[in-house]
């Protein structure tokens, strides 16, 4: 185990870099405060370092907010302002005290959007966890086909990614007239709903002609899972606490 004082007092930090690539990012992009001091017990459960840009996001930030709520990634536990996401620690359910034997259960969540949609770092062993793309590797679970979408990239580069003007045209196909005002009327722990659903062939073919209505993250997520046992889907696994 590596200790804190090694995690954190790295050469070269990665949040210099990562706040000079959000203060230029596409789009509304705010970087959420984390508690004073960071949250060095997450650092310590995840053994990645301040140089790294999972571990600076964890111990220097609260996370981000994209797009008026639309996309949230999780960071280090904040000091709960409204608004503010849920923990990466919560998220994934970190265990209360440090234990080098946890690991997640089938990839490290690390970010969600209000349809559903859950980006998720692949563990060592992805195609056990049903999980498709290689180790270390960015996957993305999708609401409007269900499964899981493998992403060439790690984190570092997903990061810088999804604040660029990229993610506007990943989402293109899931906004309708009007995304910006039902998103930013949500209230903490909220997504959007849509009907008929995101999947089915009127929604994928006209989604503004689609009846929306806000939703517990619970609900939604659960939902999700749901329909793909109805479907004869394979299960998407753990999509994160909400």
């Amino acid at each position: 185990m590596r200790a804190l004082e090694e995690l954190v007092e790295v050469d070269v930090p990665a949040w210099p870099m990562l706040r000079e690539a959000f203060s230029g990012a596409a789009g509304e992009v705010e970087v959420r405060p984390g508690i004073a001091g960071g949250d060095g017990e997450s650092l310590l459960q995840l053994q990645v370092s301040a140089g790294s840009a999972l571990g600076a996001m964890v111990f220097r930030s609260g996370g981000l907010v994209l797009d008026r709520g639309w996309l949230q990634v999780f960071g280090g536990r904040s000091p709960g302002a409204q608004g503010d996401p849920p923990s990466l620690a919560y998220v994934n359910r970190f265990p209360e005290t440090v234990d080098l034997d946890w690991r997640p259960t089938d990839a490290l969540v690390v970010a969600r959007d209000v349809l559903g949609g859950v980006f998720a770092l692949n563990g060592h062993d992805p195609a056990s966890a049903g999980r498709p793309g290689a180790p270390g590797r960015m996957t993305y679970f999708a609401p409007d086909s269900l499964e899981w979408e493998a992403m060439d990239m790690g984190y570092g580069t997903w990061l810088t990614w999804i604040v660029s003007e990229r993610r506007a045209q990943f989402y293109e196909g899931l906004r309708w007239p009007g995304w910006q005002e039902e998103t930013a009327a949500l209230q903490d722990g909220r997504g959007i709903t849509v009907y008929p659903y995101l999947w089915s062939r009127e929604a994928q073919e006209d989604l503004a002609a689609t009846t929306r209505a806000p939703a517990a993250m619970a609900e939604i997520l659960g939902f999700g899972v749901d329909c793909c046992r109805q479907l004869g889907l394979p299960s998407p696994g753990f999509l994160g606490a909400a």
